[in-house]
């Protein structure tokens, strides 16, 4: 079976009016050949997809991101198949935002994780299957703190990334439970700022917590930049694949520009392939060339700083991982 994994999936402000007058597959640009390889493909929606809803004022937020909810076309053209909700733009556009959101994605046949009408609901695993097998995503962010959801308060799964906070004791015993019911289970983890090439030393100590509870792989996003990936007792963590399509200005220091997509291959000898992506004018595309290399270049040291060996391969013009 093969996964695919992008990060952040921005579909608003600028990349809202582009829409407007494009099709939903523009803000893919040349990378759906490689969403269609996939068996799963798995995403963040770092925007609040809806036509209601106020912005979020109780507490200080400088961005509010809101794309049209026919822009679910988007991804739907891409054949995504389950999206976390679990980060700091779900409630962008309230409470009402937040409930409209996951309604169309029920719609549509895209399972949702990591938000609700209550604590319950947000924390409840999302599921589907494929080929026999089950397999279930679990969404949980530490950002937002404001936005938890409770007992009878719709809002996110908030988890604080400090293995000796309860929330995230109970995130580890759900996980252990919820293994022994799927055949693969995928951990989706918004958490950390929006800047930074390396993983913070408690994002470490919970990506390993959680492949030891049950996860088969941690799915990392919320810096605006990839980051290494780590191989811990032969399960992928995936501490940033960073943003994937949105409006953003580019930082000369940290390139929020460059990208991945990550495709996870467990038919035969397991590997991960690093497809390197370039975000330009509200759209993404493959990166070429000597580009393509400086990218990878750049992974490779990261992977390495973390025990993980990447190679490029020149004529798949892709980083390789294998898994042992």
């Amino acid at each position: 079976m093969k996964f695919l994994f992008v990060g952040d999936i921005m579909l608003g402000r600028l990349i809202n009016e582009e829409l407007k007058g494009k099709s939903p597959e523009f803000p893919w640009g040349n990378t759906l050949g490689i969403f269609a390889q996939a068996d799963l493909r798995i995403v963040n929606l770092e925007c609040a997809l809806t036509d209601w809803g106020e912005p979020w004022s109780s507490t200080p937020k400088s961005f509010h991101f809101r794309s049209d909810a026919k822009n679910i076309s988007v991804l739907k053209s891409a054949g995504i198949n389950m999206v976390s909700v679990a980060n700091n733009h779900a409630l962008d556009f309230g409470y009402k935002g937040l409930a409209e959101m996951i309604k169309i994605l029920k719609e549509n046949n895209i399972v949702g994780a990591g938000g609700g009408k209550d604590a319950a609901e947000a924390a409840q695993p999302a599921a589907v299957e494929f080929n026999g097998k089950k397999i279930g995503m679990i969404a949980f962010t530490d950002n937002e703190p404001a936005w938890e959801a409770g007992i009878t308060m719709p809002g996110i799964f908030f988890v604080p990334s400090n293995l000796e906070d309860l929330r995230a004791t109970k995130l580890l015993e759900n996980i252990s439970s919820i293994r022994q019911e799927v055949d693969y289970l995928v951990v989706s983890a918004h958490w950390g700022p929006n800047w930074g090439y390396q993983p913070l030393p408690e994002h470490i100590s919970l990506a390993r917590a959680l492949v030891d509870a049950g996860a088969d792989v941690v799915f990392g996003h919320s810096a605006h930049v990839f980051k290494g990936i780590e191989l811990y007792n032969g399960k992928p963590i995936f501490y940033s694949t960073g943003d994937f399509i949105d409006d953003y200005a580019v930082s000369e220091e940290e390139r929020n520009d460059e990208t991945f997509i990550f495709l996870l291959d467990r038919n035969g000898p397991a590997r991960i392939l690093l497809y390197p992506a370039i975000i330009s004018n509200s759209q993404v595309n493959l990166a070429t060339g000597e580009r393509a290399e400086e990218i990878s270049k750049k992974m490779i040291n990261l992977c390495a700083a973390l025990n993980t060996t990447a190679q490029w391969d020149p004529e798949l013009k892709v980083l390789v991982i294998q898994i042992i």
